[in-house]
Parts: C-alpha cells; sequence; structure tokens
C-alpha cells in the first residue's frame, strides 16, 4: 500500500474510535440503559472529577519542544483569528449574551487536541509532540479564561456580587484549571508524580474522554434537536470558521513566517481539528446553550474528518 494511503487510513484513528464510544452512547440511550439524568451525571462526573486528574498527568508528562517552535505563532494567530472573528460576528448578527458568546467562542477555536489531535499528529505527522503547544494554550489560557466568564455570568444571573479579588481567582477555584496549572508546574520544575499518586490519577483519567463521548451519545438520541432558527446559521458559522477559516488562517501564517513544509502542514492539519466534546461538556455544566454546543460538535468532528483526510492527502 502506497506511503499517502497508509497515512490517510491512519488519520482515521481518532476519528473511528470517537465515532464508536458516541455509537455506544446513542444505544444506550435508545435502549434506556442510561437517561438523560446519567448524561448529566457523566458530563459533570467528566468536567469535575475525571478531566482535572486527566489534566495533572497530561501536562506534567508533555514534550514541551515545540511550544517554544516558531510555528506556534501560527497556531495561537489561527486560534486568535477565528475567535475573533466569531466575536464580531456575534455581536453583529447573531447578538447573543456574554454566556451564550463564550460557549459560541470557545466552539470556534478550541480544537480536540487531545483524543483526535494526538493520533492525528502522530500518524499523519510523525510526531504527537505537534499537538502540545495547542494542548497548553487551551488548557492553560482559553479555557481558564472561559470558565471564569461563565463563573461570573451564573452568579450575576443569581443576583451574588463577585469582589474584585473573587472575580480575578474565580479561575484558580475550578477543578480542571487547578488541575491544568499542577501538572504545568510539575512539567517545568523536572518533578515526576509518585507512582502511589500516578496510578489512581491515571485510572481517573482514564475516564474523562469515554464519559464526554458517552454523554455526547445519550444527548444526541434522548434531547431534542435545535430549533430550525437563526441558531442554524451560527452553527454553520462556527463549524465552518473551526473547520476551514482556522486551518486557512493557520496556513498562510506559516507560509509568511517562512515555516518549513513540514511545519507548514503541521499547524494547517492539527488547526482544522473539531472543537472539544468538553465544551459540551461546560455547556452542559453551566445550562448555556447546551443543545447548540452538542450539535456543533457532533457536525463538526463530520465536517472536520473530511478536511483532514483532504489536507494529508494534499498537503
Amino acid at each position: 500500500m502506497p506511503a499517502r494511503t497508509v497515512t490517510f487510513v491512519q488519520a482515521l484513528t481518532g476519528y473511528v474510535t470517537i465515532g464508536v464510544l458516541i455509537l455506544v452512547g446513542v444505544v444506550c440511550g435508545h435502549f434506556g440503559v442510561l437517561t438523560t439524568q446519567h448524561q448529566r451525571m457523566l458530563s459533570k462526573t467528566a468536567l469535575l472529577v475525571a478531566s482535572p486528574a486527566l489534566m495533572v498527568m497530561l501536562m506534567s508528562r508533555a514534550d514541551l519542544s515545540h511550544v517554544f517552535a516558531r510555528s506556534v505563532y501560527a497556531s495561537y494567530g489561527a486560534i486568535a483569528g477565528s475567535a475573533l472573528v466569531y466575536t464580531v460576528l456575534a455581536f453583529a448578527v447573531f447578538r447573543t449574551d456574554l454566556a451564550g458568546r463564550t460557549i459560541g467562542t470557545l466552539l470556534s477555536c478550541y480544537s480536540n487536541a487531545g483524543n483526535i489531535g494526538i493520533p492525528v499528529a502522530m500518524y499523519a505527522l510523525g510526531d504527537a509532540t505537534w499537538a502540545a503547544p495547542i494542548l497548553l494554550v487551551q488548557v492553560a489560557v482559553m479555557q481558564p479564561i472561559g470558565l471564569a466568564v461563565l463563573d461570573y455570568c451564573k452568579a450575576r444571573d443569581n443576583g451574588a456580587r463577585i469582589p474584585l479579588l473573587g472575580l480575578l481567582s474565580l479561575p484558580l477555584r475550578n477543578p480542571l484549571t487547578v488541575g491544568c496549572l499542577t501538572g504545568l508546574a510539575l512539567n517545568l520544575l523536572g518533578l515526576t508524580v509518585p507512582r502511589l499518586i500516578a496510578t489512581p490519577l491515571d485510572m481517573l483519567g482514564g475516564m474523562a474522554v469515554p464519559s464526554m463521548l458517552l454523554a455526547l451519545g445519550i444527548s444526541l438520541r434522548l434531547e431534542p434537536r435545535p430549533s430550525r432558527n437563526a441558531e442554524s446559521a451560527e452553527s454553520a458559522t462556527v463549524i465552518g470558521l473551526k473547520c476551514l477559516v482556522q486551518p486557512g488562517i493557520a496556513y498562510l501564517l506559516g507560509r509568511a513566517l517562512g515555516l518549513p513544509g513540514e511545519a507548514v502542514r503541521a499547524v494547517t492539519i492539527l488547526a482544522a481539528l473539531p472543537p472539544a466534546q468538553n465544551v459540551h461538556v461546560i455547556a452542559t455544566r453551566y445550562g448555556v446553550r447546551e443543545l447548540f454546543a452538542r450539535d456543533a460538535v457532533f457536525r463538526a468532528t463530520m465536517v472536520s474528518a473530511v478536511v483532514i483526510l483532504v489536507l494529508v492527502t494534499v498537503l
């Protein structure tokens, strides 16, 4: 089999895995094995228990060699560009509130750099560490900011007044952010998590992605579809920004920066990753645009699979 065909087939690995787990959730929901209550429990467990453990171990072991390479400017510029375009459209066209804009922004630029990005980087690019800078900026910067905004909106809607110090400390009181920063600190200090602690953290972290995908599958089967209104246009916009505009920006920035062909290929392909399913989990946790997030994540994953397979072949 030609090398290009092998790469093309290997790039499907992450998508096939995700599809199977989502399908299991759909089947369990269809036959009543798991219900909407179970879906919310899985989402909450993934967000507040399993994901923080996963972040500690993932960031403590991550190879940060690509984090300081010039290629990160193309990746981060593409993320910022996609988020900026959505923000402008959200204000001018869609007119969503602050919490809604936060979820929309995450959907338009927050990549599934973990369980899709790492396999794609490993098989299609030959080096899984290409995904490291995207993971880092998302869990260390984008996610804490998004969660802080949602925490603020929730407190405001409940009539609570948050002092400035309390507002600034919101990210540090979120388990996901704490897990990420703890793992990053361990990595930078060159410390290793003792095996006695690492083993249970690995077990908890192993629950995160399957729980998210099962919850997404249950939601697809048991919860209603979004209504056919302006939100459908917004969903299409988010998918287009994430799967087409972001990789386009990454490619142009990579060429403008004079990056070698391998680096341009890497930043372009990884920019085309779909939104991470934990955006849907976050939306569920805060009760903000849950169906919109679910629908966008599911559709974008299918679109992204086609886009990435084309890019892997063409580039």
